[in-house]
């Protein structure tokens, strides 16, 4: 559900920016009162565990569609919500600056749509599910429903956001009856992904989620099992599992499909095609792959040429693997630096 420039107006994009902007800096300052040292490293995994398994689409069967994680969901009940939001923020600003994965001037309207509603809607609704005394079925509905609500929030978010910015291509109508329902299904398959998860951590360490991530530290919890565990979950996702992706077109892309008949729109001129340079030339690894191998992909596409399936690559692994630590460095810098910060207010 990256969103490309193309998708939204000026006035739209800086007003998301600054929307998204505005949350976080606000879960900067509350995260920064109850931070310790554990948690920034798990920052760091969990944003690259993220990261990584948001590189494999599943497929919606009998739909030619497909889906990824979103994750916010997963971030903010194993961090919190405030540490969560910076998470996914780093992960697709990661994604936006290197991977050319959703456009710059779009990067806060993802952000908003994939951080917002994971992390301050659906986690709340999480947390009313399962309640102060979570057992193992709760925790199988409160993630499945929140995972659900999540998406379907954040995919109508992608059709406010078009329509405000007057994408006539995209009819609301037309383009809302497509996106909601095909993003119930890859919601379902979201809900699928973080009940696994959450039920990992819960036969791993239950007391993680018999708390509150943001208000009790977990210095007095052993996370190195956890954290390597992730970690190494990471790397075969990023390396290998990533080879395996669907190459069916995902949700919003299906759906610009059906709605306008274009397998997608064209950007305008002005800040669009400024932003679009800039990030042709930041992006060392576009589409998940070497540029000389994403050029070649995108020209077989073009040609209607069938993808290889499974995808084995030396590039996509590569990828994976570098914008995984990428995304493991920024969270843990944000999360040492508002320690830091936090040390030397007290």
């Amino acid at each position: 559900m990256h969103m490309a420039d193309a998708l939204i107006s000026p006035v739209v994009g800086g007003t998301l920016w600054a929307v998204t902007a505005g949350l976080a800096s606000y879960s900067a300052k509350k995260m920064g009162k109850d931070l310790d040292d554990a948690k920034v490293p798990l920052m760091g995994v969990l944003g690259a565990f993220v990261f990584a398994t948001q590189m494999i689409n599943f497929t919606i069967p009998g739909t030619g569609s497909s889906g990824h994680l979103g994750g916010g969901l997963i971030l903010a009940i194993l961090l919190g919500p405030y540490a969560g939001f910076l998470t996914m923020a780093s992960i697709l600003t990661i994604q936006a600056l290197f991977f050319a994965d959703g456009g710059l001037l779009a990067l806060g309207c993802n952000i908003f749509n994939m951080g917002f509603f994971g992390c301050f809607v659906a986690y709340p609704l999480y947390k009313r599910i399962v309640g102060d005394a979570p057992t193992q079925g709760k925790l199988l509905a409160g993630a499945g429903i929140a995972s659900i609500i999540g998406l379907q929030l954040g995919a109508f978010g992608v059709v406010l956001e078009t329509l405000f910015s007057g994408i006539s291509e995209l009819p609301f109508s037309t383009f809302v009856l497509l996106m909601q329902p095909i993003h119930l299904g890859i919601g379902i398959g979201e809900g699928l992904i973080t009940t696994a998860v959450i039920l990992f951590i819960w036969r791993e360490r239950p007391e993680i989620l018999k708390k509150e991530p943001y208000s009790i530290a977990k210095g007095s919890i052993n996370l190195k099992r956890i954290v390597v565990r992730m970690a190494i979950a990471t790397i075969l996702i990023s390396s290998v599992v990533s080879w395996f992706a669907s190459t069916n077109p995902d949700g919003l892309e299906w759906s610009i499909a059906k709605t306008s008949n274009q397998e997608e729109l064209a950007a305008p001129e002005g800040i669009h095609s400024v932003l679009a340079d800039w990030q042709k030339k930041i992006a060392i690894l576009p589409d998940y792959n070497f540029k000389e191998a994403a050029e070649a992909a995108s020209s077989s596409a073009k040609g209607e040429e069938a993808a290889a399936w499974p995808a084995v690559s030396g590039g996509t692994s590569f990828a994976g693997l570098v914008g995984s630590a990428l995304t493991l460095l920024l969270a843990g810098v944000i999360g040492k630096s508002l320690k830091m910060a936090a040390t030397k207010r007290s």
